[in-house]
């Protein structure tokens, strides 16, 4: 089958778009900061539990909140952000509304374990024999990713959550659902994809042909400001992101810690074989309930690939925002609340009239 992703794989902009995914969720390769921040409205005040904790194999660093003996909405962050990218405003929401909200570092990013020994894969290059029909390998999956996921669960004894994905998320999300049922009550994919290799990537490439290549490692301030032009190149025109608030997550971020070149391009990899990755066959077997949620001016995930996703899953609602792009605005926070909780309360409905 023919593939119409023309200039983004095989391609020199294969790191540069995807790492757009990660600068504008404010998890940069940005240099570390001791620096105090001032106190934040969009900083997480005090979770009710945090660390880190051994599951599948590795280390992953989460935050809860909300009491643990709640329901409990597991949320999963996408490509190279650290779970600071989460707003606390729906963390807050969702506690509000009777849910404990569990989030964390995937793997190879922020505080959860980095697979440094396995170095830096040349991305380009496994793409382009991936699309050649040969044989690659790779450090690990989103597969792997997901079954970190249901290992956090594990470790934290929580039998079955409501999975919520964003982004890289929403595909992480998706394979838990079709593959872990059984850990499932529901499903929330948003702004993500099916793997349908038909849905081009980025959905408007003539954003990104202009963008330059990121700063140097060690220069925060220009790291700064980089994130912060990306994160506003990927705002829908109907929720222009605020300055201000971007650049106190990024200091925050920057605070907890920087994720290196070699660790982006390794969850790099395991996204971009994702979006090769055909799961329509895999949604199909999804029996939860579920909500797709996208943005009607997603300039990177085309809103087609939201569209499929709902299509091939059972009964899945489809939400689109008008005036969304690829981000999480403030302003949505009940909106995105409201789309969680539907497909919570539809599996809450199901179990009780069982």
């Amino acid at each position: 089958m023919a593939y119409p992703r023309v200039g983004v794989f095989p391609g020199k902009r294969t790191t540069l778009v995807l790492s757009i995914m990660a600068w504008a969720f404010l998890g940069g390769s940005v240099a570390r900061t001791d620096e105090p921040s001032a106190p934040s409205s969009s900083q997480p005040t005090s979770p009710e539990r945090e660390g880190k904790i051994q599951a599948n194999g590795i280390t992953i660093a989460y935050e809860s909140f909300g009491p643990s003996d709640r329901e409990t909405m597991l949320l999963i962050m996408g490509y190279g952000a650290q779970l600071t990218a989460w707003p606390v405003e729906l963390c807050d929401e969702l506690v509000k509304r009777g849910y404990r909200v569990l989030i964390f570092d995937n793997r190879d990013i922020g505080l959860s374990t980095k697979f440094a020994s396995a170095g830096s894969p040349d991305v380009n290059a496994i793409m382009a024999a991936k699309i050649a029909g040969k044989s690659v390998n790779a450090p690990y999956t989103l597969d792997d990713m997901a079954k970190d996921a249901v290992g956090l669960l594990d470790a934290l004894g929580i039998k079955k959550a409501h999975i919520v994905g964003v982004s890289m998320g929403g595909m992480i999300a998706q394979i838990v659902a079709a593959n872990h049922p059984e850990r499932t009550h529901s499903l929330t994919s948003i702004m993500s994809t099916s793997g349908n290799p038909t849905i081009p990537l980025p959905a408007k490439p003539d954003i990104f042909a202009k963008m330059p290549l990121p700063p140097p490692d060690g220069d925060k301030e220009a790291a700064v400001a980089y994130a912060i032009k990306l994160a506003q190149l990927l705002g829908g025109p109907g929720y222009p992101p605020d300055e201000k608030r971007l650049r106190e997550v990024i200091v925050r971020t920057m605070k907890r810690g920087a994720d290196d070149r070699a660790s982006l391009a390794r969850q790099n990899l395991a996204v971009a074989l994702g979006f090769y990755e055909d799961r329509r066959a895999k949604l199909k077997t999804i029996k939860v309930p579920t909500v797709v949620v996208h943005g009607a001016e997603d300039p990177l995930m085309s809103v087609e690939g939201g569209k499929d996703t709902a299509a091939n899953i059972p009964g899945a609602d489809l939400r689109i925002i008008p005036g969304m792009g690829h981000d999480l605005p403030v302003a949505l926070m009940k909106t995105f609340a409201d789309a969680i909780t539907s497909a919570a309360t539809r599996a809450t409905d199901a179990k009780t009239t069982k």
